[in-house]
């Protein structure tokens, strides 16, 4: 006789899965810099971050997609050397506050710098730093390894044949994030930035363009993959190059002066170094990850299971509807598969697409996928 329950063997009857799903994401420079106006940029009153939408923000389809900030540590020239500048106590604290959550505390209970090499010990320290903090609308559960790009205009403006922003430009990738990201971060995985550049370079000292940019690969950076969190070294338009890049927001371009990389960090605010690297991003791109954990059962029907049915249209007159002879086999058609907890309560229900005939002939495995 067919019995209502048949208990799994945890063993053998289910398996746990783990899937990435992953979805390309593409952000162009117009959505940060132009297509709008600025209208999809939202400044706030505290002025310690700007965020950026993709519709103007006031409609209610916009979506959020990313913030902008910036900062340095207490320990950085532009404190010892410049005193008080612009923001400077919100720089110094939006710097301390990603520290802390992105590489965490030292043996003394000081917040680490984040550091090049990804040494959070003895490594070439980023000090200047621009952060874009990627929403989840984005990164979802994260940012796939080696997926990341972010192309930015480097180029002076106002010189003959070399007007535009992106004539020079900087490609920053976590070209090794597949293979050499790092652990030792308490928001997650991490992977380092690299950036190689084309195009020619001003050469302030020689009052005109030198050779085609060509440094190999250059560590300008972090990238947190879970987090989605990318920090990006001031360096991309200060050192790097040939001389250094003041970004001017009122010219939505960038011109070149000396040390004027420092200069921008000391005298414009927190929105004003957001609206400059804003006007200097050409592209970026990545991949992002879902996580998709499932348990599969395999609901094993032996040739002696589910023969027969409790639906009340399954006897009419004390006989099987199914049957057209008392000698026939007995006969069922499954439909419906139900999860049940220890205590036999129901937990979730899986809906064949078709019904299957069953009768002691037969045999078959229904394997039922729970995702979650």
């Amino acid at each position: 006789m067919a019995t209502s329950f048949k208990t799994f063997d945890t063993a053998k009857d289910s398996v746990v899965t783990r899937n990435l799903l992953h979805e390309a994401i593409p952000l162009t420079g117009t959505i940060l810099s132009g297509t709008y106006a600025d209208n999809n940029i939202k400044n706030y009153s505290h002025g310690i971050f700007q965020s950026v939408y993709d519709y103007p923000y006031l409609s209610s389809s916009a979506n959020h997609i990313l913030d902008l900030t910036c900062g340095y540590p207490a320990t950085s020239s532009l404190s010892r050397s410049y005193g008080t500048t612009t923001n400077q106590a919100k720089k110094i604290n939006i710097y301390n506050e990603m520290a802390q959550v992105l590489a965490g505390f030292d043996s003394n209970n000081a917040v680490r710098q984040f550091d090049e090499d990804g040494d959070l010990t003895s490594g070439t320290k980023i000090d200047e730093a621009y952060f874009i903090n990627f929403t989840r609308l984005l990164s979802k559960d994260e940012i796939k390894k080696g997926s990341f790009t972010l192309t930015l205009g480097v180029n002076a403006p106002g010189v003959s044949g070399h007007s535009s922003p992106f004539a020079q430009t900087l490609t920053i990738t976590d070209k090794s994030g597949s293979a050499g990201y790092k652990v030792n971060s308490p928001a997650g995985e991490y992977g380092i930035l690299f950036a190689t550049g084309s195009g020619d370079v001003w050469d302030q000292s020689a009052g005109g363009y030198n050779a085609k940019w060509d440094r190999g690969y250059a560590k300008v950076g972090l990238l947190y993959y879970q987090a989605g969190i990318a920090v990006i070294s001031a360096s991309v338009f200060g050192s790097l190059l040939s001389s250094s890049v003041s970004m001017s927001a009122t010219e939505g371009v960038a011109v070149h002066a000396s040390a004027s990389v420092v200069g921008n960090f000391i005298s414009a605010s927190i929105s004003g170094n957001c609206d400059n690297l804003r006007h200097r991003v050409d592209n970026i791109s990545f991949n992002n990850s879902t996580e998709l954990n499932s348990t599969v059962y395999f609901c094993r029907v032996n040739n002696t299971d589910f023969n027969y049915s409790s639906n009340n249209t399954y006897l009419s007159a004390s006989k099987m509807v199914v049957k057209d002879n008392s000698s026939d086999a007995p006969v069922s058609y499954v439909t419906t598969v139900g999860l049940y907890s220890p205590d036999n309560e129901l937990l979730a229900v899986a809906k064949l697409s078709e019904p299957l005939k069953k009768d002691p002939s037969t045999e078959f495995t229904i394997r039922v996928r729970l995702d979650y």
